[in-house]
């Protein structure tokens, strides 16, 4: 095994852990922090501001079974990458999207995986998603870990109350 950490911040992290979770060579996805200047931020901490951190998941990958660049496909396609203030119905500094590599290789896919989809023609706005140097990555509180497994119904409502899927389905209809 091969084992790589990939850190992608794309709104609320409940919404950001199925579409990674459900593959083979895919360890954990952990919900959490990063970005910031505190250390072991709270929920509360990151969602009033002032920490500078983003929602975010530190996703733990086999890269013999599964590749930086399929997860820069998955991430993408979870987000809007022409929004800088925040992701649908979450607004802030904390629900940016942004990409944070930890090493030059996972640099390079992501600016070329960037200057592809601004090429694509996909959206008529600049794709202003950074693309940033790993911080430490702090893990949220224990509830929010597998949200979508353990709070199900809450989940639903919230994601379908985001206007998340409404976008991806309007933007990426035709890659499914």
């Amino acid at each position: 095994m091969n084992k790589q950490k990939a850190i992608f911040a794309g709104g609320c992290f409940w919404c950001m852990v199925k579409p990674f979770d459900q593959w083979d060579g895919i360890e954990s996805v952990v919900s959490g922090y990063t970005g910031g200047h505190v250390e072991n931020p709270t929920y509360e901490q990151v969602k009033s501001g002032g920490t500078g951190h983003m929602e975010a998941v530190e996703i733990t990958y086999d890269s013999d079974l599964f590749s930086y660049e399929q997860l820069l496909e998955i991430f993408w396609q979870q987000i809007d990458p022409t929004d800088d203030e925040g992701q649908f119905q979450d607004r802030g500094d904390s629900y940016r999207a942004a990409i944070f590599y930890a090493n030059d290789q996972q640099k390079k896919a992501a600016e070329q995986s960037k200057q592809q989809l601004a090429a694509s023609g996909k959206f008529m706005k600049p794709i202003v998603t950074p693309i940033l140097p790993a911080f430490p990555f702090y893990p949220a509180e224990t509830y929010h870990q597998d949200f979508y497994k353990n709070y199900k119904a809450e989940y639903e409502q919230d994601r379908k109350q985001s206007g998340r899927d409404e976008f991806i389905q309007a933007h990426w209809k035709e890659e499914k």
